[in-house]
């Protein structure tokens, strides 16, 4: 990869639970070319997981956002706002849902946990998204995190699927609404990681080995891979591409769509 895709960028990524997680590998890769980077994070054992992952990191801040609650997210924008003028990227890598939902049958799917999932996991995106615009001035890049579930049926996967399948819909409007203003919104589709939101679904060593056996590069989609597509996705090497879905899998969703 090409060094210093981001040199001179200011972002904010959103998401981190530990260092396993696909949202910490992009903000390292990030990091490594280049960007000054703002995070978010969503309570006392997540801000102290990011402070220690962060410890030797510059030009580097953290603030509280609960992506559920307006207040929450008006105050997070504030204090991005009091610490610079403007930024040039947001990485939107936040879902959750009840663990119920990916053990019961879809059906089991209460009315509840149908709409904080996709508050969580869908709606946030247009939240930030909308709180982002001031500050994205000289146009930039937003980008989110799907999953193959969205388009095909997983198992024990449910109702994430749905929210997922929203989030991808949000990123092309979203695009639209924002094209004007010279920002891009994209999406990445990864193939099975080992993650700690991974781990809630059932089966997911399976689905990761058969992935591994059976994509067309014979290895599973790594942290690693996805942050490199997300840098090049954040740089102005992308800068005519928008209101994509872009798969990064290894080709795992090739084989799942036959």
């Amino acid at each position: 990869m090409a060094e210093n895709l981001l040199k001179g960028k200011r972002g904010i990524i959103m998401g981190v639970a530990n260092e396993h997680s696909i949202a910490w590998a992009v903000a390292e890769k990030c990091r490594e070319q280049g960007a000054e980077i703002a995070f978010s994070y969503l309570g006392d054992a997540q801000e102290k997981r990011l402070r220690h992952l962060t410890t030797e990191w510059t030009h580097t801040t953290l603030h509280q956002c609960n992506v559920s609650q307006d207040a929450s997210l008006d105050e997070f924008f504030a204090n991005i706002s009091r610490q610079c003028d403007s930024i040039d990227f947001v990485v939107h890598s936040i879902a959750h849902t009840d663990k119920d939902c990916l053990r019961n049958p879809f059906t089991e799917t209460s009315r509840e946990q149908f709409l904080y999932t996709l508050d969580v996991s869908a709606f946030s995106l247009v939240a930030v998204a909308k709180r982002s615009i001031p500050l994205l001035k000289n146009g930039g890049s937003i980008l989110s995190m799907s999953y193959l579930g969205s388009e095909k049926v997983l198992p024990g996967y449910n109702v994430m699927g749905v929210a997922k399948a929203a989030l991808e819909c949000s990123t092309r409007y979203l695009a639209d609404d924002l094209g004007k203003k010279n920002i891009r919104v994209n999406c990445i589709s990864a193939g099975p990681i080992r993650t700690l939101s991974a781990s809630a679904i059932g089966g997911i060593k399976d689905i990761i080995a058969s992935s591994a056996e059976k994509s067309p590069l014979r290895r599973a989609v790594t942290a690693e891979d996805v942050a490199k597509s997300s840098v090049f996705l954040l740089s102005d090497m992308a800068s005519g591409i928008t209101g994509e879905v872009i798969h990064v899998d290894c080709g795992f969703g090739i084989l799942a769509a036959t």
